[in-house]
This record gives C-alpha cells, structure tokens and sequence, in this order.
C-alpha cells in the first residue's frame, strides 16, 4: 500500500519524518497529473540534472514492479514477443538531456531561461513540474517554476531546508533536512524513489 512505502522511508530515514506532509501532497499532485492524462516534467543542474534522469528512468518502465501489458494491448500487435518485451509506464520528461535544444536556445538567447523555455513549450494544464535544486534559489530553475505558475502548471519543489524562492513559489515544497549540499543530495534519492514507487503502486498491480 501506498502509506506504508511512507511509512518504509520514515523509518530507514528518521529525518525525513518532518517532510512527511509534503510528500504526501507532492504524491497527490503527481497522483492527479496522471488521473488527468498529464507527463511530469522535471529539472535540475549538475547531481540534480542526474536525478532527474534517474526519476524518469523509474516512472517511463518497470520500478519495483514488471508492468506487463494486458492481454488485449498484446493482440494489438502484430509482433507479440515485442508487445511482451514492452512495459506500462508513466510519461515523464527529463528537461535536463535535451542538449540540441539546450544548447541553441543558451546560444541565442538567455541562458538563464533554458528550463523555463522548456517548460513553456512542452506543458499542457495538467501536467507537472518537479523542480531539483539543493539551494532552491538556482536561478535557471526559479524561472522554470515561475513559468509553471504563469500558464497554470503544478510544481514540486525538492530543496534544502532553508527558506528559498523555489519553496515560496512552488506548489508544494520539499525542504529535506539540510543544509549541506551533499547530505540534501543523499536525502533527494530515497525521497523521489518512495515517490515513484508510490505512484507505481497507485497505477500498476503487478
């Protein structure tokens, strides 16, 4: 069950007991996206760009689970050992590896507004955003957020646990407890991961 994956990550990591009611609500807001047909998007700079590919790679297949396709989605293939070597999976983009895109829009124009171009372009109404950033006030992913804000988008901040406009401006916020950047990032994966099994286990039974 769903809370007891919560109940599992509070309990190998007791700091995290004071982040319990924003997961909670970032797991509702994920959870809505995909009652609603919508992708996630997320992004993030250096060990956050990592994450945000690895959270992909969990939500886009199998996590803990294999995620088969159904017996009628198998006959409609013709090929039904590829249909069977396919997986479910959960729409999710990771902004940070679209380096063509990337690198001609830091050419022409500001930099600093890559993640938000991004975010602009690809989002639809019920899509959402998850925002990376161990300080929360990166200003590449601040813009990201307050582009999802202007057209409508949800937001999950995961920061530090200072005070940051990431988690004044994001839908819901994430502040792991603390303030060292590398201890944030030991923190940001067991966070993301109970997330994505969660919401696995929200959509997928076996």
């Amino acid at each position: 069950m769903v809370i007891d994956i919560l109940k599992d990550l509070i309990k190998r990591y007791p700091p995290l007991a004071e982040c319990e009611e924003d997961i909670i609500k970032a797991y509702n807001l994920i959870k809505h996206t995909y009652d609603n047909g919508g992708k996630l998007l997320c992004c993030g700079n250096g060990g956050s760009s990592a994450d945000c590919d690895h959270l992909v790679g969990e939500l886009m297949k199998g996590f803990l689970k294999k995620r088969p396709l159904s017996t009628d989605e198998v006959n409609k293939f013709e090929n039904k050992a590829l249909a069977e070597g396919l997986q479910k999976g959960l729409p999710a983009i990771s902004l940070t590896t679209q380096s063509g895109l990337m690198t001609a829009f830091e050419n022409d124009c500001n930099p600093e507004y890559v993640y938000a171009q991004q975010v602009y372009a690809l989002s639809c109404k019920d899509d959402i955003l998850i925002a990376f950033s161990t300080s929360g006030n990166s200003k590449n992913i601040v813009y990201s957020v307050e582009t999802a804000n202007a057209i409508g988008v949800n937001s999950i901040a995961i920061t530090g646990n200072k005070e940051s406009n990431c988690s004044k401006k994001a839908t819901v916020c994430i502040k792991l407890p603390s303030d060292e950047t590398y201890k944030i990032q030991e923190f940001t994966l067991p966070v993301y991961h109970a997330l994505a099994a969660m919401i696995e286990e929200t959509y997928f039974e076996i």
